[in-house]
């Protein structure tokens, strides 16, 4: 258990500074292209990988863009992380792409729609246009 715990506390601590770092810290400017924030960190149990999940926001070229201003800084942010996080092996740093937000929006505005088509108010005026249309196909 007490390992889990400290697996967890490395992990949050590493997205603190990774976020940090984000901020003011990384001199690329293709990071900067669109919104980043970093999700969530998985880190090995033996405190050797770290996989820093990011959410940008923008353009399809932008995120490719951070991305690979991302993997570019990975050296930087390795070493950053050796000297603000006191771990007697820095980790190797992955950065994956998180889209998760992204799909988590999409499912809630199908659903919205959803809502909207099976309210009552549209399937009155839905009935109401049909009608319509029937009686003057019948003239």
């Amino acid at each position: 258990m007490a390992t889990n715990r400290r697996i967890s506390r490395v992990a949050e601590l590493i997205k603190r500074e990774v976020s940090q770092m984000l901020l003011n810290g990384i001199k690329d400017d293709r990071v900067g292209t669109g919104m980043v924030s970093v999700t969530d960190v998985d880190v090995s149990g033996d405190l050797q990988h770290a996989k820093i999940y990011v959410s940008i926001y923008g353009t399809e070229e932008a995120k490719a863009e951070t991305m690979a201003g991302l993997k570019s800084a990975t050296g930087f942010v390795r070493s950053e992380l050796g000297a603000r996080v006191r771990l007697r092996r820095t980790p190797e740093v992955i950065f994956i792409e998180d889209r998760s937000i992204e799909r988590g929006t999409k499912v809630l505005s199908l659903l919205n729609q959803l809502q909207y088509e099976r309210s009552p108010e549209t399937q009155a005026v839905a009935e109401d246009t049909t009608d319509e249309y029937d009686e003057q196909s019948w003239e």
